[in-house]
């Protein structure tokens, strides 16, 4: 997890910096480049020989990450979403691929478990969406599908404005719906993870839940207050979690198949 996470970050950082867009995009070229470099076993980077052993240990598709790297470069050029395809699609780059990434190294004991972890990544991204919409605008980026924009006789200037007419809280309630079914849809990713990878899975998905509850609470105002949750809700999320593990999940583990990729192990 520690590899997968510098990667992540590393990947993110390159996209996301002070620097000129084509030095950025160079960059993450040049970053695709050692990613298939390192697949092949040359290194040119101090992170690619833990990733690499991540990869081949846990039999990680290494497709997802470089989606991922897809992912970051759309960003480079960012237009918006026509229609919530579009949108989905950017969310499985830029979160599901990291998703499905995660649940190799857990532990999964079905295929079946590919869909509804794909579905999470994109509610988790949906959520992130809606909360970071006023400091996105002030960035140039919208990433609510211009299609849903329309349907409620809502604008990008009106966004970028900060304004939170009915218009607006008729489309947040739109958009919050849809996540909520894509949370609802991917609670069917629990029956098929390992007993670690569920506690994982579970405060994961009950801090990103909690915070789409409260964008629901405040009935969608993301422009007068920053929506976050407390440390003592987090704990108390992670808590629960925690104490439903079972007290040995490696005699759980001994005792069964462990699903990563397309062989039972």
């Amino acid at each position: 997890m520690c590899a997968l996470y510098a990667f992540a970050r590393l990947t993110d950082d390159l996209g996301d910096n002070a620097l000129p867009v084509d030095e950025r995009r160079a960059a993450l070229i040049g970053w695709r480049k050692s990613l298939d470099k390192a697949l092949r076993g040359e290194f040119d980077a101090p992170i690619f020989p833990a990733l690499v052993d991540t990869v081949r240990r846990y039999r990680l598709p290494p497709e997802h990450l470089r989606a991922l790297i897809d992912g970051v470069e759309m960003d480079l050029a960012h237009q918006g979403f026509e229609t919530f395809d579009e949108l989905s699609d950017y969310c499985c780059k830029v979160a599901s691929a990291v998703g499905l990434c995660c649940i190799h190294i857990w532990g999964f004991t079905s295929p079946e478990a590919l869909e509804p972890a794909r579905k999470c990544g994109i509610a988790f991204q949906l959520t992130n969406i809606l909360r970071d919409l006023k400091e996105d605008a002030a960035l140039g980026r919208i990433y609510l599908p211009r299609e849903d924009l329309r349907r409620f006789g809502y604008t990008a200037d009106d966004l970028r404005r900060g304004n939170g007419d009915e218009r607006f809280k008729r489309l947040m309630r739109f958009e919050i719906e849809r996540t909520e079914r894509l949370y609802q849809d991917a609670t069917e990713l629990q029956r098929w993870l390992e007993p670690d990878g569920k506690a994982v899975y579970g405060v994961m998905s009950g801090i990103y839940r909690g915070l789409l509850d409260e964008i629901k609470r405040l009935e969608g105002d993301v422009f007068s207050h920053r929506v976050r949750l407390s440390a003592w809700r987090k704990l108390r999320i992670a808590g629960r979690w925690l104490l439903l593990r079972p007290a040995s999940p490696l005699a759980e583990l001994d005792a069964g198949a462990e699903y990563h990729g397309a062989q039972p192990r």
